[in-house]
């Protein structure tokens, strides 16, 4: 279906007005979003940074929202309603989760060709298939939280919806998957900074970007490409016996994933982290503001921070050039390595979880219990 026509001075001010708000909620598709959402959308999301919102829930809510409106456009021809009437909610459940094997009987079965190739061109789906569960979730709460935002009281808690999503999901059961198949351990690690081991800029910011997020503690990857030259605190060296004395500093995270608003959560790195971190702040000449950042071929540094997307891009790269599959790591990979690593030297717990930052003694245990299984007394009873 066609999209309602918006005037270009329209769509330059919500461009502007975007474009306001983008240094606290990182948008790399700003043209592209100023046309999709409306003024109250814009508006909106103002509103939710002037409250001080975290940028990871901003980014989530605008990520959702423009592929709710995307998607509303294709489906109906006209933007999201608000409230959204339970029939529409009923319907982007029914084009999300849908079963392949009766799409082969009934061609009309989950989303329109029409609805699909749209969202295809835009950029906005990308995978074949059904979604996951957890995304149509995740999509329904920001669309809720949205609504409530603009003072209004939406039907997502109906019966029916509930209903319609837990058939759905009970009709396609999918396996849990986890947010990387394989930890990024040292081995695996050591790998991937032998492919960074030149002196060009991309190789001193990868290498950099994989030491810090590592011995930080396994940092997320929103974390990492927020990192700010304010945010490090040069620490006392640290006496080694038998060797020199190492440099150490302190990363103060301030507010994180676990973490309360008023928290500053405080994480340390000492020796070779350190090292690599300040040959890429002296090769790319930063002295404030954003840490890691894009680099093009030309060889020039952007003034602008990495995406998280991009942390993982470069993770994936990295391990493509190892030698390993791609598809088999993530940047998540280097928190859960962080534990495992940590398990595997016989690191106590308690010291691993206060570099991590894990408030679940029952998650961080996971990896401890998976690292030490193979070899542990229960596997070796005769």
């Amino acid at each position: 279906m066609a999209k309602p026509s918006i005037s270009k001075p329209a769509v330059d001010r919500r461009a502007d007005e975007l474009d306001t708000i983008a240094s606290v909620l990182p948008i790399d598709r700003r043209d592209e979003l100023a046309e999709l959402l409306t003024d109250q959308d814009v508006e909106t999301l103002r509103h939710l940074v002037n409250e001080g919102m975290g940028e990871n829930t901003l980014r989530a809510l605008t990520s959702d929202l423009a592929y709710l409106q995307a998607w509303s456009l294709a489906a109906t021809g006209a933007s999201l309603p608000w409230p959204a009437p339970e029939a529409l909610l009923l319907k982007f459940v029914a084009h999300h989760l849908w079963q392949p094997e009766q799409r082969d009987i009934d061609p009309q079965h989950g989303m329109p060709a029409d609805v699909e190739q749209s969202l295809r061109e835009q950029r906005f789906l990308r995978s074949s298939g059904p979604h996951a569960p957890d995304t149509v979730r995740r999509r329904l709460a920001s669309w809720s939280t949205l609504t409530k935002w603009r003072g209004l009281i939406g039907v997502f808690s109906s019966p029916s919806l509930k209903s319609a999503i837990r058939l759905a999901v009970r009709a396609t059961p999918r396996p849990r998957k986890r947010k990387s198949a394989k930890a990024v351990t040292g081995d695996v690690l050591a790998q991937m900074l032998a492919t960074c081991a030149g002196d060009g800029l991309r190789d001193v910011r990868d290498r950099a970007i994989l030491m810090v997020a590592f011995a930080s503690g396994g940092r997320r990857r929103s974390e990492i490409a927020g990192l700010r030259r304010e945010q490090f605190s040069v620490e006392p060296p640290i006496t080694v016996e038998g060797g020199p004395p190492l440099p150490s500093l302190a990363i103060h995270l301030g507010r994180t994933k676990t973490s309360g608003s008023e928290h500053d959560e405080v994480v340390y790195l000492t020796g070779r982290p350190v090292d690599a971190l300040n040959a890429w702040l002296v090769s790319a000449k930063i002295e404030t503001g954003s840490v890691f950042r894009k680099v093009d071929r030309w060889g020039n540094v952007s003034k602008r921070a990495l995406e998280p997307s991009a942390v993982n891009q470069i993770v994936k790269q990295r391990v493509a050039m190892a030698g390993l599959e791609p598809g088999e790591f993530s940047a998540h990979g280097l928190r859960s390595g962080y534990l495992t690593e940590a398990a595997n030297r016989g690191i106590p717990l308690p010291e691993a979880m206060d570099q991590s930052r894990h408030r679940s003694v029952q998650q961080a245990s996971s990896y401890y219990n998976n690292a030490t299984r193979p070899s542990g007394r229960a596997a070796r009873l005769l």
